[in-house]
């Protein structure tokens, strides 16, 4: 049996014993404000701030944010050597680099992947429903990419953060569906 649901071309199928208990972590987007930022992620996004990580001699700081339940926050230790444990053991952190000064330097803009050259393309948030969460990023002024009526994939959306970075917003129950027509075989390489 293998350890994978899916085939493609280049898996390895023999897990080297070595990578268990890696967990995949964070994913770092560097941003201009932490002010703008921290609003946003906390305020629009829902997330919390689990841990600063100010770095003066190099002159950045480092935020990490989790979409923690509120049931859960009880089981986040006051300790801060026992939450950064706790924040660098989790899995799914957004971890926001600021480099100090940068939201007074005109010429600091961060490339967001999804014009030439593309790279990275974004991050996504699972919501308990799109339409209701759509309308109110619509009441707070978040700008949209695309949203779930526009183009052919009708059961997502694409918003911004303030420094541009795609943010994918889905409902989970409705993406088996919203996908069905689109998928097919894979082209051969």
């Amino acid at each position: 049996m293998s350890r994978h649901f899916e085939n493609a071309e280049g898996l390895c199928e023999d897990r080297d014993p070595a990578t268990e208990g890696f967990v995949f972590n964070q994913t770092m987007l560097r941003i201009k404000s932490p002010q703008a930022s921290l609003d946003f992620y906390t305020r629009v996004m829902g997330m919390t701030l689990v841990r600063k990580l100010p770095f003066p001699e190099m002159q950045f700081t480092l935020y990490f944010l989790a979409a923690v339940d509120p049931a859960d926050l009880k089981n986040w230790a006051t300790d801060t050597d026992t939450r950064t444990e706790q924040t660098f053991s989790r899995p799914a952190m957004l971890e926001l680099t600021y480099n100090w000064g940068s939201e007074q330097d005109d010429a600091v803009a961060y490339h967001n992947g999804n014009s030439d050259p593309r790279g990275f393309g974004h991050i996504g948030f699972a919501v308990p429903n799109l339409n209701d969460a759509c309308a109110r990023f619509e009441a707070l002024g978040v700008p949209f990419v695309k949203r779930p009526q526009d183009g052919k994939m009708n059961d997502l959306a694409f918003i911004q953060d303030p420094d541009g970075y795609w943010i994918e917003i889905f409902e989970p129950s409705r993406i088996p569906a919203g996908l069905a027509a689109h998928l097919g075989e894979e082209q051969a390489q």
